[in-house]
């Protein structure tokens, strides 16, 4: 496995980055890819470990040292087919994904010293593009069940049930009520961190395969909610993917027309800041401005919607209200990924100066092993592209420890203050008396993460919830009612893109199996070649709780 000593001899060399001061001011991807040899010899450095720990690290359970071994080799083919063998959208995961799976390293028990898995996946799924390796896959006429099934929302986890199912043999129709398909990966990530076109080969890849796309179209009678339920853009061209926006499909008639569903909404209801002066405007939730800034994108470079972006209550559209950063002074509050992008693109707004604020203390330089010892993902610094451009501009800020205590206004009812403190270093991390301070600000967005699925879709579903208000599963992605399915955020709460993926992957598993169920009960044959059947799989629970030993599958 790899060249032998590989890891004694090759120095590691992760994913290079496109000079900061120069991305900042366009929105393409910042990724540089390295040279072929490079790679083969990043490839060369996995060690062939007794237990290799980075399956452990990975939720889709991704055959890590194989593909790093074919690599080395030059069998670059052979490498996208042990990629796609557990993953249904390596470039996804290649662009967006932490990579708890190099935490897990064993090379990385010396710290900065793992394996660079994510770049070697990337640069695999990247060049089986380019050489045209990566084709639709329908099922062959005689594997079609008849069935069908119905995946609510396009995100990674809905569009890997989706394809799985369609490939299974069943009638799958994908349900989206934004204007195009792909989830947070296309309006809530920004393009510079991953382009549309490569969301979008992924949905055309689904249509060609069978997949009926409906976008624009909203599942249920409840509200649409504050942004989205998740979407990506398509193209009018392609066939399957037209919808008209703003229509409307009912619980009930899902129900009478598909053998199953499958709940893939996200966990979309973001957390708010309940103090003096939120109703300002000015203060907006971090996804609303995200999603304007993804459509503006969208409309200059494309790819272009199928149809037109729904009536959201807070967009320019409905209320006419456009969130923009340019010239003011921006805050952002919340310091993970989602605070980092709206850092990145109010940076290429042209934004005064951009203050990001987390209220938990700043984590150590280094792994500190008494709290995340190898192989746990390690809790420690580590400064985001967004605030790495903002400084190297002169107009970014990181602080930590900061409580928000209220906004004030500028007497027209807009924000012109933050009241910020110093906050305590253990929860609830109250604000710390005499440290009071006042940041300008016209624009601040909250960007402090998710705390479930929007209720409406769910309770006319009539599923279960657990105590945070996630669809509950009564067996593995089973809900509580008959035929009703659930995967991704919508299931575990928010989470990241590999579990969203390996989420959609296991529920459509467990829907192949209900569905041949029902044909046994109808008299039907049954197909031992459809996904869930190999004797490896079975049980009377489906899949088991752990995609590998000691990674619990919520």
């Amino acid at each position: 496995m790899g060249k032998l000593g590989g890891f004694l001899q090759i120095e590691r060399h992760g994913i290079p980055y496109r000079n900061a001061s120069e991305r900042a001011h366009d929105y393409r991807e910042f990724l540089i890819e390295r040279p072929t040899e490079e790679l083969r010899e990043q490839g060369a450095r996995c060690m062939d470990c007794g237990v290799p720990f980075c399956h452990n690290g990975c939720p889709l359970g991704n055959l890590i040292p194989d593909w790093n071994d074919l690599v080395y080799r030059d069998r670059w083919r052979d490498a996208i087919t042990q990629l796609h063998a557990t993953n249904n959208f390596p470039e996804l995961t290649g662009r967006l994904c932490p990579a708890p799976c190099e935490a897990a390293c064993v090379l990385e028990i010396r710290e900065n010293d793992a394996v660079t898995i994510k770049q070697i996946e990337l640069a695999i799924v990247d060049r089986a593009w380019q050489e045209g390796w990566i084709e639709p896959r329908p099922p062959r006429a005689d594997r079609e069940t008849g069935q069908s099934v119905a995946v609510i929302g396009s995100g990674p986890a809905g569009m890997a049930a989706a394809q799985q199912l369609r490939r299974s043999g069943h009638r799958v129709t994908l349900y989206e009520r934004d204007e195009a398909a792909g989830g947070l990966a296309r309006f809530g990530v920004p393009d510079f961190k991953i382009e549309k076109a490569v969301v979008q080969r992924r949905v055309d890849q689904l249509v060609a395969e069978g997949v009926e796309l409906r976008c624009g179209v909203e599942v249920g009678s409840g509200a649409t909610g504050m942004t989205g339920a998740g979407g990506v853009a398509g193209t009018a061209d392609v066939a399957g993917e037209l919808g008209v926006a703003g229509e409307r499909v009912s619980v009930a008639e899902l129900k009478d027309k598909f053998d199953a569903i499958v709940i893939a909404t996200g966990s979309r209801v973001p957390r708010d800041l309940p103090v003096p002066g939120r109703e300002l405007d000015g203060v907006h939730f971090a996804m609303d401005y995200l999603y304007q800034r993804n459509r503006w994108v969208a409309q200059e470079f494309g790819p272009a919607p199928s149809v037109p972006a729904p009536p959201v209550p807070g967009s320019p559209e409905v209320d006419g209200v456009q969130i923009t950063a340019a010239g003011r002074d921006v805050v952002v509050i919340g310091g993970g990924d989602t605070g980092a992008d709206c850092v990145g693109n109010a940076l290429r707004e042209g934004a005064r100066s951009i203050v990001q604020l987390e209220l938990l203390p700043e984590p150590p330089a280094h792994r500190p092993d008494d709290r995340t010892p190898w192989p746990e993902w390690p809790l420690k610094y580590r400064l985001s592209y967004a605030m790495q451009e903002a400084q190297e501009e002169g107009v970014g800020e990181q602080d930590y420890s900061i409580a928000t205590t209220s906004f004030s206004g500028d007497g027209d009812g807009r924000v012109a203050k933050l009241h910020i403190a110093q906050a305590e270093s253990a929860p609830p991390f109250g604000a710390v008396a005499g440290t009071e301070r006042e940041l300008p600000a016209q624009l601040v967005l909250l960007a402090m993460g998710f705390v479930g699925p929007e209720q409406g879709l769910l309770d006319e579903l009539g599923v279960e919830k657990d105590p945070r208000g996630n669809v509950k599963a009564v067996k593995p992605y089973t809900t509580s009612v008959d035929g009703v399915f659930a995967a991704g955020d919508a299931r575990r709460g928010q989470s990241l893109i590999v579990w969203a993926i390996n989420e959609g992957r296991q529920c459509a598993r467990m829907v192949d199996r209900y569905l041949a169920g029902v044909r046994d009960r109808a008299g039907m044959p049954e197909d031992e070649a459809l996904a869930g059947h190999a004797d490896a799989d079975e049980g009377p629970e489906g899949p088991p709780q752990h995609v590998t030993p000691g990674v619990p599958a919520g």
